[in-house]
C-alpha cells in the first residue's frame, strides 16, 4: 500500500514535478486517501499535498503551480496511522527550517516511542502519522552530518516494523535517497535521469531498465548515478533486470475502467504463464523451479499460505495437487499461518501465493517456514518482488500488471501456476500420474480460447446486474473446487458493491445456511460438471432444488448441456464444458463481472474501492 516515487533529471530539464504527477496516477492504485508531492528548487524545497484523489492534488497544483525542478518526490496514501487528511498527507517535513522533505510506505510500530523521545527534546509535531516521526529523525541526522544518504543510515537502525523512506533536502538538489525495509522499493535507470519507484509502473513510461533492491539497502541517486549501500554502511549490489511489458500495458485500452480491461485480459493471462513449460516431448519443464527433482520427490506434505483472493487459489490448488501428485495439501491464511505454531520439516513444502509479492502477511509467512527447515515457492506475478526473493524457488504468473485493485486476470494465473506445480510433482513421480499430467495439459492449453468464448457471452451479466442494483445481500454456493469459487465471487461483491456477500460450502446448506434463505433472496450456485467424481453434480442439483423451494432466485452457473438444471435456475449463466478440476478457470468469470457490473449500476468506483489497496505490505 501507498505508492512513492522519486525522480533526478539533469538540470537543464527542470521536469520533476510532470514526471512525479505522472508516476503518481500510475500508482494511485495502491493508495488513494491523499496524495502530495516535493521538489527542490533554487528556494528550498516547496511542496503540496491534498486529502482525496490525485485529481485533488492535481487541482490545487494548476491553482498554485509548484516552481520548475529537476528533483522530486511524490506519493500516494493509504491511511494507516491518521486519518486521511490534508495534514496526515505526506511528505512531511523535518530539520532545520523544514529544509528536508520525506515519504513513507508501510508501518513503523516503535514510533510511539520515538515520538515521545523527540517531544521531549522540544520537537513540535502537526500530524498523527509515524512517518513524521522518520521525517523529523532524518532532518536532525543531516543537520548533524550535512550528507543525505549519511542521515538516513543514521537513522534507520533506530526503527522498527515495515518501511521504505524517500528523502530530499534543499542543501543536496540533485539527489533522493531511498531506504527499504519489508517494504517494495525499485530503481529506474534511465539516461541522464534516474528513478525511484515503489513498482516499475512508477518509471515504465520513461525506461525499461532497473534495479531490484535487496533488504536492508539504502539507494541513492543523481541524473547520472546511482549507489546502494547496506544498512551497515557497507557498499552493496542491487540486481539489473529488464522490465518486459511497456506503459500501453497499464493503460485502460479504450475500457472504461481497468478491471473491465483485465477481465478481458484473462485468456491472455492464462495463456502466458502456460507459454513455454513444456518441452518437445510434451513434459513440464519449469526452469524457475531452483528446488532439485530428489528435494521433490521427498516432499511428504504441502502448505498454501496466502490471504484473500490469492487464498482461494490456494485452495483450489489443493483440490488439484492432491488429485494429481496424491501429497496431502493444506491451505492456512498467512496471517494466521506461523501464530498457529504449524508442524514444518524439511519433507515440508510452503507454497506461497501473492500478485504483488509484497503481501507483507505471506512474506512474513515464507520466513517462517524458512526458518523451520521447510523448502518455499513463490507463485507470483512481479518479478524481483520480495516474496520471490526469499523463497527457494519461484513459479511466476505472466498476467502482465494488475492496476484495478479487487483481483480478476492475477486470480485465473494463479490457479494456472498452481495447476502447472501440481502437475509437475504428479510427473516427478512417475506411472499413471504422469500420463495424467500431459493429458492435462493438453487440456490447459484449450482454456484461453473457451475463457474468451465465455466473455462473449456476459451480455445477459451485465443485464442481470443492472436489475439488481438495489439488492442488499447476495449469497453463493458451490462444492469441490466451486466453493473457492463461490467464496471469490462473494469476496468480489463485497469489494466492489459494498453489500452483505457470503459464499458456502453447497453441502453446509443444511447445517445452517439454509435459515438465511427467503423470498427472493438471490443465490449464485456453482454447479459442477456432469462428470464430476461422488455424484457431486446430483447433489448441488439437490441443494437447487431446497433453496428454490424457500423462494430463492436461483442464479445458476452451469456447463453447456447441462438440462438437468433448467427446471430448478431463475436463470442459467452457461459456461464452456472442460474437465471437473478446471472448471474455475471457467466459473470465477460470471461472478467476476456481475460484481464489476452492479457495482458500475451503483455508481460506485470499480478500479479504486473504498479502504482498500492494491497491495497489502504491512501486517
Amino acid at each position: 500500500m501507498c505508492g512513492i516515487v522519486g525522480y533526478v533529471g539533469a538540470n537543464a530539464d527542470d521536469r520533476a514535478l510532470e514526471v512525479v504527477m505522472d508516476a503518481l496516477a500510475r500508482l494511485e492504485y495502491r493508495g488513494y486517501d491523499s496524495a502530495g508531492v516535493a521538489v527542490v528548487t533554487r528556494e528550498g524545497v516547496a511542496s503540496d499535498k491534498r486529502a482525496g484523489k490525485l485529481e485533488n492534488l492535481r487541482a490545487a497544483l494548476e491553482a498554485r503551480p509548484l516552481p520548475h525542478s529537476s528533483t522530486g518526490i511524490g506519493h500516494t496514501r493509504w491511511a494507516t496511522h491518521g486519518g486521511p487528511t490534508d495534514t496526515n498527507a505526506h511528505p512531511h517535513r523535518g530539520g532545520d527550517a523544514d529544509k528536508l522533505a520525506l515519504i513513507h510506505n508501510g508501518i513503523i510500530e516503535n514510533f510511539h516511542t520515538l515520538k515521545r523521545e523527540l517531544q521531549a527534546q522540544g520537537v513540535q509535531f502537526d500530524s498523527e502519522t509515524d512517518t513524521e516521526v522518520a521525517a523529523k529523525l532524518v532532518g536532525a541526522q543531516f543537520d548533524a552530518t550535512g550528507d543525505l544518504t549519511q542521515a538516513l543510515l543514521n537513522t534507520v537502525n533506530k526503527l522498527e516494523g515495515a518501511f521504505t523512506l524517500l528523502a530530499i533536502h534543499a542543501d543536496q538538489p540533485g539527489v533522493v535517497v531511498g531506504a527499504r525495509r519489508n517494504s517494495p522499493l525499485v530503481v529506474g535507470l534511465g539516461e541522464g535521469e534516474n528513478f525511484l519507484g515503489s513498482d516499475v509502473a512508477a518509471f515504465i513510461g520513461y525506461t525499461r531498465r532497473a534495479l531490484e533492491l535487496g533488504q536492508d539497502q539504502i539507494v541513492t541517486i543523481t541524473a547520472d548515478t546511482h549507489s546502494v549501500i547496506g544498512f551497515d554502511g557497507l557498499p552493496a549490489q542491487g540486481k539489473h533486470f529488464e522490465v518486459t511489458w511497456d506503459a500501453a500495458a497499464a493503460e485502460k485500452g479504450g475500457y472504461t475502467t481497468y478491471m473491465e480491461k483485465e477481465i478481458h485480459e484473462q485468456p491472455h493471462a492464462v495463456a502466458d504463464t502456460l507459454l513455454g513449460r513444456t518441452d518437445e516431448t510434451g513434459a513440464l519443464v519449469l526452469d524457475e523451479l531452483r528446488i532439485s527433482e530428489e528435494q521433490l520427490r521427498g516432499v511428504d506434505k504441502i502448505t498454501v499460505v496466502a490471504c484473500g483472493t490469492a487464498a482461494y487459489a490456494g485452495m483450489v490448488a489443493k483440490y488439484a495437487i492432491e488429485h494429481w501428485a496424491r501429497i496431502p495439501v493444506e491451505v492456512a491464511l498467512a496471517h494466521e499461518f506461523r501464530y498457529a505454531d504449524p508442524v514444518l520439516d524439511e519433507g515440508t513444502l510452503v507454497v506461497s501465493i501473492s500478485q504483488s509479492g509484497e503481501t507483507m502477511d505471506t512474506l512474513m509467512a515464507v520466513r517462517h517456514a524458512r526458518e523451520m527447515g521447510a523448502l518455499t515457492v513463490a507463485i507470483c506475478n512481479t518479478h524481483g518482488s520480495s516474496i520471490p526473493r526469499e523463497s527457494d524457488a519461484v513459479l511466476y504468473t505472466h498476467a502482465g500488471p494488475e492496476i484495478a485493485v479487487a483481483s480478476t486476470k492475477a486470480f485465473l494465473a494463479q490457479i494456472t501456476a498452481a495447476y502447472l506445480l501440481g502437475l509437475y510433482l504428479a510427473q516427478l513421480r512417475g506411472g499413471s500420474a504422469a500420463q495424467d499430467a500431459h493429458e492435462v495439459m493438453r487440456e490447459l492449453a484449450t482454456m484461453p480460447s473457451k475463457i474468451d468464448d465465455l466473455l462473449g457471452r456476459m451480455d445477459r451479466v451485465a443485464e442481470i446486474a443492472n436489475f439488481m442494483a438495489d439488492t442488499r445481500s447476495v449469497l453463493f454456493l458451490g462444492r469441490h473446487v466451486g466453493y473457492p469459487v463461490a467464496m471469490e465471487g462473494a469476496l468480489k461483491l463485497k469489494e466492489l458493491a459494498y453489500i452483505h456477500a457470503e459464499g458456502f460450502a453447497a453441502g453446509e446448506l443444511k447445517h445452517g445456511p439454509i435459515a438465511l434463505i427467503d423470498a427472493g433472496q438471490p443465490v449464485f450456485v456453482v454447479v459442477p460438471s456432469p462428470d464430476a467424481p461422488h455424484a457431486l453434480h446430483q447433489k448441488v442439483v439437490s441443494n437447487i432444488q431446497e433453496i428454490r423451494a424457500r423462494g430463492a432466485r436461483t442464479l445458476v452457473i452451469a456447463h453447456d448441456g447441462d438440462d438437468e438444471v433448467t427446471a430448478y435456475a431463475s436463470e442459467v449463466i452457461r459456461i464452456p464444458t472442460c474437465p471437473p478440476l478446471l472448471a474455475p478457470l471457467l466459473a470465477v468469470v460470471p461472478l467476476q463481472v456481475f460484481a464489476l457490473e452492479l457495482s458500475r449500476a451503483k455508481g460506485l468506483d470499480v478500479d479504486q474501492p473504498r479502504n482498500l489497496a492494491k497491495s497489502v505490505t504491512v501486517e
